[in-house]
């Protein structure tokens, strides 16, 4: 009990995100699949909320676990995330995976809809566009990118090739999304937001120089 109080005090964005996403998935699984199928609709982040103005979708589609069972995605945000969170302190850990989400969600559906604006045909509007990847990957390869060892010499490299993979297989934007969020990620981490000490910065006394002391006679002030 009192290791869950300090991991909740340590990391309170990634236990707010996950209680998030339990809610929505227990909720959600209590539904029937009518209503399962309408919510996701309504909270996908697609070309064609983008043109009604309802750009909330943007974030509440990070509510929703989609590709992969429920509860494997959610202990995957709170590996990450947490990692994340406990490495940078909780304002970076969640811009850094909010920046993922959202900026890798603009650039895939931003790209449809300019193609949608320009009267191409067969322009998807109103894609199912839900799930947590995209932060995720974005929070995950900025942690492999700043880590030191194998794990960064071979991590970032076999992630990079697992999403090439998926997209010259599958061809789908999601897939797409997931190697620009890689690319956003290695981007961040090379920037001074995640390595910048989350606490206050704590410097050395630094010790009086040993000719002045010597100097000034015992007991006296200068």
């Amino acid at each position: 009990m009192r290791a869950a109080r300090t991991l909740t005090r340590r990391l309170p964005g990634t236990a707010v995100y996950v209680t998030a996403l339990l809610l929505t998935a227990w909720w959600l699984k209590g539904q029937p699949a009518s209503e399962r199928a309408r919510f996701v609709r309504h909270n996908s982040s697609n070309v064609h909320h983008m043109d009604v103005g309802k750009w909330w979708t943007l974030f509440t589609s990070g509510l929703v676990v989609d590709g992969v069972p429920t509860l494997v995605g959610i202990a995957a945000v709170a590996l990450v995330l947490g990692s994340a969170e406990w490495r940078w302190g909780t304002r970076r850990a969640c811009g850094v995976f909010v920046f993922g989400h959202l900026t890798a969600t603009l650039l895939t559906e931003g790209a449809l809809w300019l193609m949608h604006v320009a009267h191409l045909p067969g322009v998807p509007t109103r894609s199912r566009d839900v799930g947590i990847s995209y932060g995720l990957v974005t929070t995950g390869a900025c942690l492999l990118a700043l880590v030191d060892g194998p794990l960064r010499r071979y991590g970032l490299p076999l992630l990079a090739a697992t999403l090439t993979a998926a997209v010259l297989y599958d061809q789908k934007l999601a897939d797409v999304g997931h190697l620009t969020s890689f690319a956003l990620g290695c981007l961040a981490a090379r920037t001074a937001w995640p390595r910048t000490p989350s606490g206050p910065v704590r410097t050395k006394p630094v010790p009086p120089d040993s000719g002045t002391a010597d100097a000034l006679p015992s007991g006296s002030s200068p």
